[in-house]
């Protein structure tokens, strides 16, 4: 029986297709090893590396020696004073402080005995958070804790509504939150005394001091029912947009 070969499985149709892949293929790498970019490295580049020997010590070998101290020497025998019978002792007789129904008291009765009272002088200023009564902005009523809350709420409203805000804006100051922190004293008469500011620019400082410098004559605070001054802390927040 013959074998009959198949017609796709000649190879002589496709030679020259053969021969084109293999001429590209040659001509790709051989323009592969021209371009190829090699770069000189110098051997003085490499810092030099010096190789120190290992320095050995000997420690020589020690030898703990314990030391025994000695007891200490027993206490000395306390003298006993041998007295004779012959010395004269002088004893010491305590009298009896105890009375009896038959020993007269004399009672002695002091009229018009007048109860010095010292009044305490408050010389520092009482901070306005453990005053015992706050000072009262004109306008204010109620308890002691709502005259106190009072103060506070008309005091930022009267920053509100005076302080030049758009300040903070013209004076090129970063984008964020501004703090400007004010103190005072509302003295003994109820006056805005000693007024100090501190701030991130000194045109806040002295607009705020300005601010604070119109607030209203108030009631002072008072402290044992003694009016006293009073030293307040009042933080101003400003906003610079971008």
């Amino acid at each position: 029986m013959l074998v009959k070969k198949s017609k796709k499985a000649r190879l002589s149709p496709h030679r020259k297709l053969f021969f084109q892949l293999g001429l590209i293929l040659s001509l790709s790498l051989i323009y592969i090893a021209l371009e190829w970019k090699t770069v000189d490295r110098n051997i003085s580049d490499f810092q030099e590396v010096s190789i120190q020997s290992e320095e050995f010590i000997e420690i020589p070998i020690t030898q703990r020696i314990l030391v025994v101290k000695p007891p200490p020497p027993p206490p000395a025998p306390e003298r006993i004073k041998i007295v004779t019978n012959d010395e004269n002792i002088i004893e010491t007789v305590l009298e009896s402080t105890e009375t009896d129904e038959t020993e007269f008291v004399e009672v002695q009765e002091y009229e018009d005995i007048e109860e010095i009272i010292e009044e305490e002088d408050f010389e520092k200023d009482i901070p306005f958070a453990i005053i015992e009564e706050a000072p009262v902005f004109p306008g204010c009523r109620g308890s002691k804790d709502e005259l106190k809350q009072c103060l506070q709420d008309k005091i930022n409203r009267h920053v509100l509504k005076n302080f030049n805000t758009e300040l903070a804006q013209e004076l090129g100051l970063t984008v964020g939150k501004k703090k400007v922190y004010v103190q005072f004293k509302i003295d003994k008469t109820g006056k805005i005394v000693n007024i100090r500011a501190r701030g991130p620019h000194t045109r806040l400082e002295k607009e705020a001091i300005r601010v604070v410098e119109l607030l209203p004559q108030m009631t002072p605070g008072r402290q044992r029912t003694k009016p006293v001054g009073v030293s307040y802390t009042l933080p101003i927040t400003l906003q610079v947009l971008e």
